[in-house]
């Protein structure tokens, strides 16, 4: 929402510049010119630390923060086993007919190399240093959302009061939204269903006012082999995609504590899940099993629009 068209393109730049910038830091694929990003930190493991912005170090701090958390079911420091997983993920969507799945014996040898102890952070120099030459950063289960809430922030600093950023599926509110008369009401936001073929498309309709939303899923990307879907969520423990669930969803208001969550859930059986989000405040989490009724946190279903107690 804005006062005109010519506020809301203004708002609409900004935000897009600001996600653009995190992107080009955040990017794991590619290089940018003048830009030192994590690419620059992987590509410099064991060589030498990297000068890079405060926003990377604060991210790779709060990845940090997140790993004690959720007892290392989130680690930005298991790049080395992601990457295969990406390229074996690549080549048989590319070539259905011939896909592989990566080889356990180099998964495992892999694994060795994803301690996010010698990932080393020098905040006074604003340096970042892989200890271990075979060690990379892959950050895709916390960047985003990370960069969605610090552009929320600034946005809101700039004076945007009400709004909704949504990036693949992944919302952040800003403030309300207006109803027909004109008075402040919660933005709606529909959960996803995992099953693409059925005929619902949403699950639940959620209330929220400066509030995220962050859904993890098989269905967001995977690939088949010998009949088998094989999806992108990795578990640190077994280091094959995690069989628990179907869909993991978190709702609180910080979109990179979402972010981190959904993917930690994803990876821990029910009752670990729940202990984790209960002991959290302001957390709520719905969790969607291959078979059986959908499980939700104690407030969860408060959320839900329409919802009759």
């Amino acid at each position: 929402y804005a006062e005109s068209e010519e506020a809301f393109s203004e708002y609409s730049q900004q935000i897009y510049d600001c996600l653009n910038e995190y992107h080009q830091l955040y990017n794991i694929y590619n290089d940018y010119e003048g830009v030192n990003n994590i690419k620059t930190i992987n590509d410099n493991a064991g060589i030498a630390p990297v000068k890079v912005d405060r926003k990377i170090i604060e991210l790779l701090l709060f990845s940090k923060e997140k790993y004690e958390l959720t007892n290392g079911k989130v680690n930005v420091a298991f790049g080395a086993v992601l990457s295969l997983w990406h390229e074996h993920r690549q080549a048989g969507l590319d070539d259905p007919e011939n896909a592989t799945l990566p080889d356990f014996e180099e998964l495992t040898l892999r694994a060795q190399h994803t301690d996010i102890n010698k990932l080393i952070i020098d905040e006074g120099a604003s340096t970042v240093y892989l200890e271990d030459p075979e060690m990379s950063l892959d950050v895709g289960a916390i960047a985003k959302c990370y960069a969605v809430e610090k552009t929320a922030l600034e946005m809101e600093k700039a004076g945007f009061k009400n709004g909704m950023i949504s990036v693949g599926g992944n919302v952040r509110t800003i403030g309300s939204k207006f109803d027909d008369q004109g008075n402040e009401a919660p933005w709606n936001v529909g959960i996803q269903n995992p099953d693409l073929e059925s005929e619902q498309k949403t699950i639940h309709v959620l209330n929220l006012t400066d509030y995220s939303l962050v859904t993890s899923g098989i269905y967001e990307r995977n690939y088949t082999v010998n009949g088998e879907i094989y999806h992108h969520i990795i578990d640190p423990e077994t280091l094959m995609p995690a069989k628990y669930f179907v869909s993991v969803t978190i709702a609180c208001q910080d979109s990179g504590l979402a972010d981190a969550l959904s993917t930690a859930l994803f990876n821990m059986p029910f009752e670990d899940g729940l202990e984790l989000i209960e002991s959290l405040d302001g957390v709520e989490a719905m969790w969607i099993p291959y078979d059986g009724p959908y499980k939700y946190s104690s407030g969860f279903q408060e959320l839900i629009k329409d919802y009759q107690n």
